[in-house]
């Protein structure tokens, strides 16, 4: 969705600064998430977590943290890696419920299309 690409851009543009703290180890209890998108052999498309163990280089290594929806061949808790280029979001977890991130997570819940000028109500004249 093109109304996404602004925050898939900030969220990329400040990913850098979290990166630095997960590498430098987040305090107790703290977890760090990128969101990523999962394609499938028949190229159906599904955004999940994946819960980050490990960076090297430019590749982001853990576990698909959702259940799995859409695509297949995938399932909660697979391990998965993928190059920093394809994050679309990150996230830092806390203990006490709250975040850090999450920004094109935190638009889409309050996200709401356009509605149509024209509704089939006013077609039926």
């Amino acid at each position: 969705m093109r109304v996404l690409d602004p925050y898939v851009r900030r969220a990329r543009a400040t990913y850098p600064a979290a990166k630095v703290r997960f590498l430098a180890g987040l305090p107790p209890r703290h977890s760090f998430f990128v969101t990523v998108r999962l394609t499938d052999s028949l190229k159906y498309h599904e955004q999940v977590f994946l819960a980050v163990e490990s960076i090297v280089g430019e590749r982001l290594h853990g576990s698909i943290a959702n259940d799995i929806t859409t695509v297949r061949g995938f399932k909660r808790g697979d391990s998965y890696t993928v190059p920093e280029s394809d994050l679309v979001d990150w996230l830092i977890a806390k203990p006490d419920g709250s975040e850090e991130g999450n920004i094109v997570g935190t638009f889409m819940d309050t996200y709401r299309p356009p509605q149509n000028s024209c509704t089939d109500r006013d077609r039926a004249g």
